[in-house]
């Protein structure tokens, strides 16, 4: 596979891998816990470089199934992961970004990890009670301390960028990006390409939907993030088929899947996007990385740009509390 380049340089593998579902959000995990450590370690032997993976998942379970499975191979590997919940009790109780906390997750995060440095550093959620030049600042400090390489934002409006960058140098900012939720193209993807940040799309395959495997029939298992999701009620499914519908179409057209089809589309917006699509199977990790062969034409991609605007989405892609903390 080949590589592509964040901000300040960091050079990734173009598709990296989503280790969050391992752990939680899509039901029970058919797998073992060394079925994952496989499924990590394939990936790498396959050409995937960049993984991501936060404190919250589990929460902190994530962070050891990577750690222990990139441990032999670490110096191959980009780590990310992310600070920024108040974890009470075992769940999110609220944001804590405070200079405080940002230290105490990056000392936790690095044994978990079993890693001497974290290659780049997100803040999650932005949190309105803490300065965003007080958390750039502080990443810094870890920056020159040696603990982290690169500063991170996630769901951060375009100003909240500009302030952090102004601070300290942001590497990435990682949001949800596909061809059924473009919110960063607006404002957040023009501002990144000014200041020279790279961009990761997370959920770019929506989900699971925008692979064609997911219809209004489909159910959804307790612990399944998708049942509190207003985008995936049947009837909101549903009306969005007809987008997947022309996603498999052109897919069948060129001997791709429509998840390829998704995840080209995405590379094709610039070439400092990195999607990092999850997956419990290594069958998948093969099949997300060969999206990098799969060619759209400029017309392919306006069709399916066309389609996009024409058609729309129904339901928001989290609900009232989750969208009450993006864009900030």
């Amino acid at each position: 596979m080949h590589t592509r380049s964040l901000g300040q340089g960091l050079q990734v593998s173009a598709i990296g891998l989503g280790a969050m579902g391992m752990s939680q959000s899509y039901g029970p995990n058919p797998g073992s816990r060394d079925d994952m450590i496989g499924v990590l370690r394939g990936a790498v032997d396959r050409g995937v470089t960049f993984v991501d993976t936060a404190e919250v998942y589990g929460p902190y379970v994530n962070e050891e199934l990577v750690g222990e499975a990139l441990e032999p191979v670490r110096d191959q590997v980009v780590v990310a992961t992310k600070f920024g919940w108040h974890i009470s009790g075992g769940r999110m109780a609220g944001l804590d970004s405070r200079p405080e906390q940002i230290r105490r997750v990056a000392d936790a995060s690095l044994r978990r990890l079993r890693t001497d440095r974290i290659d780049l550093f997100y803040q999650h959620r932005v949190d309105p009670d803490v300065p965003i030049e007080d958390v750039a600042g502080t990443v810094g400090e870890l920056v020159a301390e040696g603990k982290v390489r690169h500063l991170g934002l996630s769901e951060a409006s375009a100003a909240t960028i500009r302030r952090a960058h102004a601070v300290h140098p942001v590497t990435a900012v990682q949001s949800e990006y596909s061809l059924w939720t473009r919110d960063p193209e607006a404002e957040v993807l023009p501002a990144l390409a000014e200041l020279g940040i790279g961009f990761v799309p997370f959920s770019p395959l929506g989900k699971g939907f925008l692979t064609g495997t997911v219809d209004p029939g489909t159910p959804f298992a307790d612990g399944d993030i998708r049942r509190t999701i207003p985008r995936f009620t049947a009837e909101n499914r549903a009306a969005n088929l007809a987008l997947v519908d022309h996603v498999r179409a052109l897919a069948d057209a060129k001997g791709a899947t429509p998840g390829q089809v998704a995840l080209a589309w995405l590379l094709a917006q610039q070439t400092w996007v990195v999607p990092i699509p999850g997956t419990r199977r290594l069958e998948r990790v093969e099949e997300n990385a060969a999206a990098t062969a799969v060619a759209l034409s400029a017309d392919e991609r306006a069709g399916l740009d066309a389609l996009a605007a024409r058609v729309g989405v129904r339901g928001n892609r989290y609900n009232d509390a989750g969208m009450s903390m993006v864009g900030r």
